[in-house]
């Protein structure tokens, strides 16, 4: 690849931002497409827990844990991005698997507490029924996604970067086995490499050139609260929902919606969150919803991420995921890195597009 590629990102959310930056303060000519306002769908959709938590082997945990370290380096390199790191406080698993949960990654380092009753009534006073037994992580935080992710697209441009709106993206151009180009609405761009960042769109897009990738959308239900009066310090995640605070005090809550999928409204679905969260929190105000929203989280078939060049493909990469919140930072670094110089993190080996992807390169 030249001394100062010209790398085409497609999809401005998280994802896309954070290879951008880095790629641009490594050195590369940048161009990011988004198909409508930057800040993408997912992104703009997601509860945005930072963590390395449960469910998951430890290679992918070790993945997430540099990543969480990653957003502490965001912090510090990137104007206007912060983090709230309150601490998460989890008891959505039955009482034998939260156990087993906490054995496994205390043994892997994580800094994971158990507690009480007692404990959690300290750690959150409002809640009105505390659980006789959760978890407790310090390390855990939250991120306004959509700030953070105009931030580092806001430094990338400052750095260079053209960031482009409001063109999606219809087709990638394959020539004798290399894309070269995209084409939009508005004409042909050319690139000496084209990284496709753009979630539940990546195996559509990509699949303009012959790769069959297996990524899916799965839906969760967010539910936005009016500002409230401060009753949470940290984040919750129970049996009903997840549940944070945002600094101006609006109460934010998510759901999985995997096996009853609302569709695209879900405001009967909305309607028993908000019900729920009243009966959690202890309030002397009312707790009036705001606005809802269901999402559609890129997923892929084996529910981990899809980072790297694509075999049989030259020019084409592929970084989608969930989660893109936790693992943005790093992603974006590893991806940089490794286009612009041709190395790969240890951290990604098991995450090659080959596993999921079959190419039959389109002529």
């Amino acid at each position: 690849m030249a001394v100062h590629p010209h790398v085409l990102i497609v999809g401005a959310g998280i994802i896309g931002a954070s290879i951008a930056w880095h790629l641009v303060r490594g050195g590369a000519r940048v161009t990011v497409l988004d198909a409508a306002t930057p800040g993408g769908l997912a992104t703009r959709n997601s509860w945005a827990w930072i963590n390395a938590s449960w469910g998951n082997p430890e290679p992918y945990y070790r993945l997430r844990i540099r990543a969480m370290q990653d957003w502490h380096r965001l912090e510090q390199d990137v104007p206007g991005l912060r983090v709230t790191w309150a601490g998460g406080l989890l008891w959505e698993l039955p009482p034998d698997q939260l156990e087993a949960f906490a054995v496994e990654h205390a043994a892997w380092g994580y800094g994971i507490h158990r507690v009480d009753r007692r404990g959690v009534h300290r750690l959150e006073p409002h809640l009105a029924a505390p659980p006789e037994f959760a978890v407790h992580v310090p390390a855990e935080g939250s991120v306004e996604l959509l700030e953070a992710t105009l931030a580092l697209l806001s430094a990338a441009q400052g750095l260079g970067a053209t960031v482009i709106a409001d063109t999606p993206v219809r087709r990638l151009n394959l020539s004798a086995g290399r894309v070269t180009a995209v084409e939009t609405d508005a004409g042909r761009l050319a690139a000496d490499a084209v990284v496709v960042a753009c979630g539940t769109g990546t195996a559509k897009l990509v699949a303009t050139v012959g790769l069959t990738l297996a990524v899916s959308a799965s839906p969760a239900l967010l539910v936005v609260t009016q500002p409230h009066a401060r009753c949470l310090n940290g984040l919750v995640m129970s049996p009903e929902m997840q549940l944070r605070q945002t600094a101006e005090g609006r109460l934010v809550a998510a759901v999985g919606l995997a096996d009853t999928d609302p569709g695209a409204d879900g405001a009967a679905e909305a309607a028993t969150l908000i019900d729920a969260m009243r009966g959690m929190i202890i309030s002397g105000a009312s707790i009036a919803p705001d606005y809802h929203v269901v999402g559609r989280r890129p997923m892929p078939q084996d529910g981990f991420p899809v980072v790297g060049q694509v075999d049989g493909i030259t020019g084409l990469y592929v970084a989608v995921m969930h989660s893109g919140v936790t693992l943005a930072p790093a992603i974006g670094r590893f991806v940089a890195d490794e286009l612009l110089t041709g190395q790969r993190d240890d951290l990604l080996v098991p995450y090659r597009p080959a596993r999921l992807a079959d190419v039959s390169p389109a002529a």
